[in-house]
């Protein structure tokens, strides 16, 4: 009887993160082995910061998540120990954080990474959180959207100078 019960909070477990890799639309996995209690507490409160679920579980839990949501290419990242970030609304939140944070901290290494259900590399990951976040590209396509607007307003306050002075 308590095995049973043991078996099912296992399989309780494994379901939960299973629904975390198929809903996050970034995850990234990472080694943590060499990090003291105040760094990982640190790294932790960055996460909670941007809204980011960050979680030690054991690989063979994870095995068995990737392999029912179907995503079995990121076992061969699940060796050693084991930290996966969740986040459910930035995609590039999570890798930003933790390869700021890797290269602040040697001992935190970047291992795979799941972007909208498809895994990703280390290359990739860093190459990811190199970019701009949602809030710096939005800027960035305002002020192109406004250029055109704002070069046709110098146009025409000109024009107006202009016919002032000739008049």
């Amino acid at each position: 009887m308590a095995n049973a019960k043991v078996i099912q909070s296992k399989q309780d477990a494994v379901d939960v993160v299973t629904s975390k890799l198929r809903e996050s639309v970034s995850t990234v996995v990472a080694d943590y082995r060499g990090l003291n209690v105040a760094q990982v507490t640190e790294l932790r409160k960055q996460l909670r910061e941007a809204g980011i679920e960050f979680q030690v579980l054991k690989n063979t839990l994870l095995r068995r998540a990737t392999a029912a949501a179907e995503l079995t290419e990121l076992d061969e990242a699940l060796t050693g120990p084991t930290a996966i970030a969740f986040s459910n609304d930035d995609v590039v939140a999570p890798a930003k954080i933790l390869n700021d944070f890797a290269k602040k901290n040697d001992a935190l290494k970047l291992k795979g990474a799941v972007v909208e259900g498809r895994v990703i590399s280390t290359e990739e990951i860093k190459a990811l959180a190199e970019l701009p976040s949602r809030e710096g590209l939005l800027s960035m396509l305002l002020s192109v959207l406004q250029a055109p607007v704002r070069n046709f307003a110098l146009a025409v306050k000109a024009v107006a100078e202009k016919e002032e002075q000739g008049a």
